[in-house]
């Protein structure tokens, strides 16, 4: 098989609204595929971004990076969703802020494990030469002091998922607070947000949980994560 067409096991897109999916620093688009698989088995044209996270800052990636796939890969005029893995909900504050998505076509934002807020862990880290090195300019960016463009106030409704399980007790002893090894729970909201749901997960794998996956659904289409009167998902 083509390595564009890989992996051949996805389902096919699905001819709804788009959803672009943003991987987090350091991840690719692998990390989001079980993510994309589910949204597309529920209707979903997705576009799952593969942006080199650790070779610009944040501007920079959001501008040379993951606007001109957005601009390519959705050229049909329907709404737009984003649903973000930690660093992917600040390149979307980004491009809001910097008005790289039509705001008329701007849906719903789901954010899973976002540093809103900035993490501790980032502040700790980021003065050590070589892992700074490693992990590029966007890195000190996600500290706590760092400022971030303003969430849109345009009516856009964002949902925050956010864990309290940790796999990294180091990191966990740098963090306030409830946390998933890499951000503090209070850390990942943001007080804009529209609905907010916290998991017993850790970060590197929030957005492979079934529970997440499917809140994630009912958001984009009814604006909450909890709602029993939603349709039922395909699984």
């Amino acid at each position: 098989l083509a390595f564009q067409t890989w992996p051949w096991w996805l389902p096919q897109q699905g001819d709804g609204d788009y959803v672009v999916l943003l991987h987090g620093l350091g991840r690719s688009s692998g990390s989001m595929r079980g993510m994309e698989a589910f949204l597309r088995r529920n209707g979903y044209e997705v576009v799952n971004i593969n942006y080199p996270s650790r070779t610009a800052d944040l501007e920079t990636l959001t501008r040379d990076s993951v606007a001109p796939a957005i601009a390519k890969r959705c050229p049909r005029p329907k709404p737009i969703h984003f649903v973000t893995h930690s660093m992917g909900g600040i390149l979307v504050r980004h491009l809001l802020a910097d008005g790289l998505v039509p705001e008329a076509r701007l849906g719903r934002i789901v954010m899973l494990a976002p540093p809103n807020q900035g993490s501790e862990v980032v502040d700790f880290l980021k003065h050590r030469w070589l892992l700074a090195r490693i992990l590029g300019p966007a890195f000190p960016e996600l500290g706590v002091g760092t400022e971030r463009p303003a969430p849109p106030r345009n009516g856009t409704a964002i949902g925050i998922v956010c864990g309290d399980r940790s796999i990294n007790w180091i990191n966990s002893t740098l963090i306030p607070g409830p946390d998933d090894g890499k951000v503090a729970v209070e850390r990942g909201k943001l007080p804009e947000m529209a609905d907010f749901l916290l998991v017993h997960r850790t970060h590197p794998w929030i957005m492979d949980a079934p529970e997440v996956q499917s809140a994630t659904v009912r958001f984009l289409k009814r604006g909450k994560f909890l709602d029993p009167e939603a349709a039922a998902l395909r699984l």
